[in-house]
């Protein structure tokens, strides 16, 4: 078998608009974001996607992260970079349900530069929802359920 046959193809992803997400949510760089390059290291992204899902679903009501019976584990996790950004900047993170499973969810997410019609960057995780003490995969609570619903 070729080197050809044996590689996995990559379709370039283009940058999607802000009509793509169904809900935003503002979120600031930080002096340490940046890194050496003099731009926000990969790792930041991924956090600020969980920021804005997690935040979400808390301002929502649907999520209680102290006394809650089920909690969300990323299991999967994936981002596309498009334009740098950078300290100090204001960004703002769209967030939308690709799909919704019994007892996981694929968010996509979607980084702004403030007031920019483009995502910097945008990508995806996905949840599976677990029983608190048991850890377990656990259908999703009605509640969460109905407003995860309304982000498709």
């Amino acid at each position: 078998m070729s080197a050809s046959q044996t590689h996995t193809s990559i379709t370039k992803q283009q940058p999607l608009g802000r009509e793509a997400f169904k809900a935003f949510r503002a979120l600031t760089t930080r002096w340490m974001d940046n890194d050496i390059y003099g731009h926000v290291n990969n790792v930041v992204y991924y956090s600020w996607f969980d920021t804005a899902v997690n935040a979400t679903l808390i301002d929502a009501g649907v999520l209680d992260i102290h006394q809650g019976p089920v909690i969300g584990l990323v299991v999967q996790t994936q981002c596309q970079y498009f334009e740098p950004l950078a300290f100090p900047q204001d960004i703002e993170a769209g967030v939308r349900v690709a799909h919704l499973g019994n007892s996981s969810v694929r968010y996509e997410v979607g980084l702004f530069a403030k007031g920019q019609p483009l995502t910097a960057a945008h990508g995806h995780f996905v949840h599976v929802y677990v029983d608190r003490a048991q850890r377990r995969p656990t259908a999703l609570p009605h509640d969460l359920k109905e407003f995860l619903e309304t982000l498709t």
